[in-house]
């Protein structure tokens, strides 16, 4: 609905300049103007209802760089009101509520450029790897890990060095804070480990969060942006850096044969949970992953950093698997398509995260 109101805005406000340009060529009677307008200065009008309306049209495509063309509309058209101010004025008030969205679009223009020269730069550098995952390379597994890599449908198969996600689902920043809806594209390389996460996020019509988080050679770095212009997280550093990777470590749930990686250690925790040990980078962290009986992924646990006001402290972080969600993917991958992230704090569990899987690639069909 806001989409539909902003369009007719710009639609309305082109027609209105269009009125400045029929009056100076005496096309038509235009009473509403009451300023004479040369012939000069009605080229301008028309310039800034071209404008406009191109500004409404490349909005309606979807074009990201629309907002260039309503800017500049914008100063033409401010040019007109200080000219013919007794007729004009009033554009003033259209003018600074095209200005709040156009710089808002901007705002995410930039964001995304820049984060696809990111993404651009993870993905040329991702290694690739073209070995299958046999029954002799998983033999020294855990037995539940051994079981897990089985049902999930990875033996026989190429490994996954490059994968690909779509997801939705709803996030909250506080234990009692609205669920807000988001979604997210996802990219992992599996070789050299790295992830890079783009989300943007609905908190209310026409208020959003966009952000990205991702990890590259050992590091993590997490930016997220009000209206794409207003920094509120700019997390990185050793703590960012554990959690990411333990993010990372967790996410290997929709790329099983991650397991077979040289920076994993496992070990038996149990009949039906395994504990893995990631190095890489310097640092090393460990979780436990629980199964089924029939080997499915259910659970991960791990100790991560937790941001409070006094300081981050190390906090119970859990992933848990619907069980209920499990999908096969091309070719042949079966994994839980729903999950939810739990922070438990002494102070009371905190289930911060929902999401599904919509789409997910492997290999050269994921970049």
């Amino acid at each position: 609905m806001l989409r539909v109101l902003f369009i007719l805005l710009l639609l309305l406000h082109g027609v209105i300049h269009l009125m400045g340009f029929v009056k100076a060529f005496g096309y038509a009677e235009m009473n509403e103007l009451t300023l004479p307008i040369g012939k000069n200065w009605g080229l301008v009008w028309l310039l800034g209802a071209a404008l406009f309306i191109l500004g409404a049209l490349f909005f309606i495509l979807k074009k990201e760089t629309w907002f260039a063309w309503a800017l500049m509309g914008i100063l033409v058209s401010q040019l007109l009101v200080f000219v013919f101010w007794a007729d004009a004025r009033f554009g003033t008030l259209a003018n600074v509520m095209v200005l709040l969205v156009a710089v808002t679009a901007w705002g995410q223009w930039r964001f995304n450029r820049t984060a696809s020269a990111e993404l651009k730069n993870l993905l040329q550098t991702a290694v690739t790897d073209t070995a299958t995952v046999t029954e002799a390379k998983i033999a020294l597994l855990p037995l539940p890990v051994q079981q897990w890599l089985r049902q999930s449908g990875v033996v026989g198969k190429t490994i996954a060095d490059k994968v690909r996600l779509t997801q939705s689902g709803t996030m909250r920043t506080t234990p009692t804070g609205k669920w807000m809806p988001f979604e997210a594209q996802q990219w992992f390389a599996a070789i050299q480990p790295a992830f890079f996460w783009q989300t943007e996020v609905t908190m209310m019509p026409g208020i959003f969060l966009v952000g990205r988080d991702k990890y590259e050679n050992g590091k993590g770095h997490m930016l997220i942006k009000a209206l794409s212009l207003f920094t509120v997280a700019n997390a990185k550093g050793p703590e960012t850096d554990q959690g990411t990777l333990l993010r990372y470590l967790g996410e290997t749930v929709w790329f099983p044969s991650a397991a077979l990686s040289n920076y994993l250690h496992w070990e038996e925790a149990g009949s039906d949970a395994a504990k893995a040990t990631m190095t890489y980078g310097g640092l090393t962290a460990s979780a436990i992953f629980r199964f089924s009986d029939d080997g499915k992924f259910l659970a991960y646990e791990a100790k991560r950093y937790y941001n409070r006001k006094n300081g981050a402290t190390l906090e119970d972080w859990n992933i848990e698997a619907d069980p209920t969600s499990y999908k096969t993917f091309q070719p042949g991958i079966t994994i839980p398509t729903r999950l939810s992230v739990t922070w438990k704090l002494e102070e009371g569990n905190f289930t911060w995260l929902k999401l599904e899987i919509t789409k997910i690639q492997y290999n050269e069909a994921a970049y």
